[in-house]
């Protein structure tokens, strides 16, 4: 049988780069779309066609309205081992199959601090200001060095931050709804309750994953608990903080900045008050998005797919 696969949201185009997709080229044939599909109506009538999608993260979301439309559809491959925005109830009663990934720890961890030392140096805001004729500096500096890092959520993720901060020379103290006293020693930071972490902390990182517990999380009133001079950091999921209490803070100076790699709507849409908010350092989630990181996904997507073709699936997510 030949199958066709769908490719979806290869901003980049670089999916086929990223992978040697003709260990699968004599039974599937590939299209790669560059370009967001648009609503779930659109998605159903895109992928009509399709046997295998394959997803990047969680740029389309997958409900049952759209896996229930989707009348060839057998195979879903997602990056990473879950999946948020895939319905596997709706699979699962559609018999479709659904496969994951690995995803490295390492590309998030690092781009937490791309914003923390942009905001305590200012290299780019620097750069662009010799660029354009200025003469030398205007900025000063902060120390991360004695400072104190608080991380909402200790697993992979925020484990891998609290051992480059301690490199730094930070304190670093967490919390988050399942963290134990014994997970942070096991670690090697303090544990603390959550309205102390926003009252001590100088930089806040979020490092849990979108659930029920978790949406909203971060309110209006935990962003009135943080310092004056402190700064937010989110590289996980958009909704864990609320979007409008963040923007009042931001607007009001009530806290110095918030560095947003996630937002509530992604692509971020163009009138987006964070376009324009000069406390607000944002980034296209580019978390994950690295070459090594694309490789091990999009090479892992191959794999699922050849083992799908074969009869024997791997690493499949179950619901």
């Amino acid at each position: 049988m030949q199958y066709r696969c769908a490719v979806l949201d290869d901003y980049q185009n670089v999916a086929l780069q990223f992978a040697d997709w003709s260990r699968c080229a004599a039974n599937v044939d590939v299209t790669v779309f560059n370009r967001s599909l648009g609503d779930n109506e659109d998605v159903a009538k895109g992928l009509a066609d399709f046997q295998v999608v394959c997803l990047m993260r969680e740029r389309t979301p997958f409900p049952r309205e759209v896996i229930e439309t989707l009348p060839n559809l057998r195979l879903l491959v997602t990056t990473g081992r879950r999946n948020a925005t895939i319905d596997m109830e709706a699979a699962k009663d559609k018999n479709v199959l659904v496969c994951g990934t690995d995803s490295a720890a390492h590309p998030t961890a690092e781009l937490v601090f791309a914003h923390m030392l942009e905001f305590a140096r200012k290299v780019g805001f620097e750069s662009a200001r010799l660029k354009t004729g200025e003469t030398w500096q205007s900025s000063v500096g902060r120390d991360l060095s004695g400072k104190t890092l608080g991380l909402v959520g200790l697993g992979r993720l925020g484990t891998r931050v609290a051992s480059v901060a301690k490199a730094f020379g930070m304190k670093v103290v967490a919390w988050s709804q399942n963290l134990t006293a014994a997970k942070c020693e096991e670690v090697g930071v303090t544990y603390t309750s959550k309205e102390q972490l926003l009252e001590q902390s100088d930089f806040i990182s979020i490092h849990v994953v979108l659930g029920k517990r978790t949406r909203g999380l971060i309110g209006a009133g935990d962003l009135a608990r943080m310092k004056g001079s402190a700064f937010l950091i989110n590289t996980s999921r958009g909704p864990i903080v609320e979007e409008a209490a963040l923007v009042d803070a931001l607007r009001e100076n009530r806290i110095a900045g918030a560095g947003i790699d996630v937002f509530d709507q992604e692509p971020l849409p163009f009138d987006h008050p964070f376009r324009t908010l000069a406390r607000a350092q944002i980034t296209p989630h580019l978390g994950y998005v690295t070459e090594d990181n694309y490789r091990l996904n999009y090479g892992q997507i191959v794999e699922n797919i050849c083992a799908f073709v074969a009869g024997n699936p791997i690493r499949v997510i179950a619901s």
